[in-house]
């Protein structure tokens, strides 16, 4: 099994309270021990919540634990990489909250410090441990529906709220850091490849200035094409299909996979537009942030690889990268 790790967690945000510390928490391969805010009162609030024996009122506090052995990092986009690199150079293995940087360059300063410290980083990308993503690629890689050619995708939710996080642009707001990079990461993860070439275009909010509505297209060297779009104030909605030369295959909820219920994958082999032959692959019912950690616990005590390293995340932020440079110039961009 390895050792067991203490985690921290740091801040109070609600992706963390909510959804990754309980999923945390119902595994017997880590602890969550301490938890960090931006004082005693909220941390103490959200320790006693969780039932977390530790409370600390600022980041430092909780990174200079000697107890810890693992941080969590879902603070606001803009303090991931100094957050991550201060609890690398105080000795832990950072799980950090996607995206892990604002751009490529940034994320590439925490090569040199994993290397320094010997710990390890890895973007949480928890869809990457949910089973239903490794046997769509698996389908994908056995030619089950033919030749793969195209990837449709769609995120969305309604949130315009110019005081959420999400919406403000000077830290890292917009649908695309938020949403639309599970749109490049999940392609990425089933085709094996690195988008050569991006265009898009992107509408923004004229109060927030973030993007709300982002349409992209990316092409892979196989010559896959990915078209997707995401959107931070259209009704909530989410869908990616995988089209080949002989069948389809769609992930019904592919990113808030439930952690109640089955996750249920279709397969189309397209002789019936009503539906009425597609197959339904389900999935038990699992936790992907529960895995996600566990997957991670493992990597750290090097009995397997990790399931999204380093060098994949700052792949990911240079497709990002890319997609803003292409909005901007109305031009393709080699990546």
């Amino acid at each position: 099994m390895g050792k067991i790790l203490n985690w921290g967690i740091l801040s109070s945000a609600k992706i963390a309270r909510k959804q990754v510390v309980p999923a945390m928490q119902q595994s017997p391969l880590l602890k969550v021990l301490a938890i960090a805010s931006r004082s005693q009162q909220k941390a103490q609030v959200v320790a006693d919540e969780l039932q977390i024996p530790r409370a600390y009122a600022s980041y430092e506090q909780l990174i200079e634990d000697p107890d810890i052995d693992v941080i969590y990092n879902p603070l606001p986009n803009h303090l991931h990489v100094p957050l991550t690199i201060a609890a690398l150079q105080a000795g832990k293995h950072v799980l950090c909250e996607k995206p892990l940087a604002l751009t490529a360059a940034e994320a590439q300063q925490l090569v040199e410090v994993c290397a320094q410290t010997g710990k390890l980083v890895e973007e949480a990308f928890m869809v990457r441990s949910n089973p239903q993503w490794q046997w769509v690629r698996e389908q994908v890689k056995q030619q089950s529906i033919g030749k793969l050619c195209a990837i449709q995708g769609a995120f969305s939710y309604f949130n315009d709220d110019a005081n959420n996080i999400r919406n403000q642009a000077d830290i890292g707001g917009g649908g695309i850091y938020d949403i639309g990079c599970y749109l490049i990461n999940t392609s990425r993860f089933v085709t094996g490849e690195e988008p050569c070439k991006v265009t898009a275009v992107i509408d923004h909010d004229p109060n927030t200035h973030t993007d709300r509505l982002a349409s992209a297209i990316m092409l892979f060297p196989s010559g896959v094409q990915m078209t997707w779009l995401c959107s931070t104030q259209l009704v909530p909605y989410q869908r990616v299909n995988f089209l080949g030369t002989t069948g389809r295959i769609e992930v019904k909820i592919p990113f808030n996979a439930p952690n109640d219920s089955e996750n249920i994958v279709y397969i189309d082999d397209g002789t019936d537009l009503t539906g009425a032959n597609y197959q339904r692959q389900t999935f038990p019912v699992i936790d992907q942030y529960q895995l996600q950690a566990e997957n991670f616990c493992a990597a750290i005590n090097q009995q397997r690889a990790q399931s999204n390293p380093l060098e994949g995340a700052i792949a990911n932020m240079r497709v990002i990268d890319a997609i803003f440079k292409a909005a901007k110039t109305g031009q393709w961009i080699d990546i």
